[in-house]
């Protein structure tokens, strides 16, 4: 069972080690094309975004934010993220070539920093800026499409030395090489698990609220009540033994049924 530090808020332990993020689009009632401005319910309507940040070796969900495809929505989910890793510098943060991650990432772990100062005559102090620290490594994945198809990717590192990103990349079980692969493949099996995601279907979401409450429960409940194939080991009968994201992570111990989980303490007492 989770230990009462881990089930307090969901902070992850130190086994994890790298994250990759993406967003994955859904609507509420209407897509986004119809919704009108000077319409106040429009305001609820729309294209909600899933914002999620996935362990790719434990194939866990760390930190979900559902809500419009903002910078404001990013930075809370870095925020989110950070505070349940406790503050922790990942081996490797991997995302796509979605601008306002790069900012996010150096606001919320940047460390501040201020010039010193020339003793030249002027008005104003030195400004103090924000420095991302020396071994956070970051690597985007750029998509060029052509008709809405993917038609090149680029590897691109953003902050960190090529060496450092190629040895986390070796020592990964992914595919030893820069990508968000394995968040997307998250987005089709969660879309499979909840029907409100499906592309083509009449099952869509026609409330807001609703709309994010099964997104957390479907996301979450993933952790614990999913087998993964990928994860299931093979004991001394020779039988495939099945086994969860929390269980590959150490915060469970068996797969939990969805009682088990609803009914759990989020809390414990000390």
């Amino acid at each position: 069972m989770p230990s009462a530090s881990t089930t307090s808020g969901w902070l992850f332990p130190p086994s994890t080690r790298q994250v990759q993020c993406d967003e994955k689009w859904a609507f509420v009632a209407k897509k986004q094309c119809h919704c009108q401005a000077d319409q106040p319910a429009d305001a609820q309507r729309g294209d909600p975004w899933d914002h999620v940040a996935y362990d790719p070796e434990h194939r866990l969900v760390l930190s979900v934010v559902c809500g419009k495809r903002t910078a404001a929505h990013v930075r809370r989910l870095m925020a989110d993220f950070k505070r349940r890793t406790q503050g922790r510098i990942l081996d490797l943060i991997t995302t796509d070539d979605y601008r306002p991650y790069r900012k996010a990432i150096w606001d919320i772990y940047g460390r501040p920093w201020a010039p010193s100062r020339t003793h030249r005559r002027g008005r104003h102090s030195p400004r103090t800026y924000r420095v991302p620290p020396p071994e956070l490594n970051y690597a985007v994945l750029h998509k060029t499409r052509q008709h809405g198809r993917v038609v090149g990717l680029e590897q691109r590192i953003v902050l960190g030395q090529p060496a450092a990103v190629q040895a986390v990349l070796e020592r990964s079980r992914g595919r030893g090489q820069i990508n968000t692969a394995l968040v997307e493949r998250l987005h089709a099996t969660d879309r499979h698990r909840n029907a409100r995601k499906a592309r083509k279907s009449y099952c869509f979401s026609k409330d807001w609220h609703l709309h994010q409450a099964a997104t957390y429960f479907s996301l979450y409940s993933y952790n614990f009540c999913w087998p993964v194939r990928t994860l299931r080991t093979r004991g001394h009968d020779s039988h495939w033994h099945p086994c969860t994201p929390a269980m590959a992570a150490g915060l469970a111990d068996h797969v939990w049924s969805l009682t088990e989980w609803v009914t759990f303490p989020s809390v414990q007492p000390p």
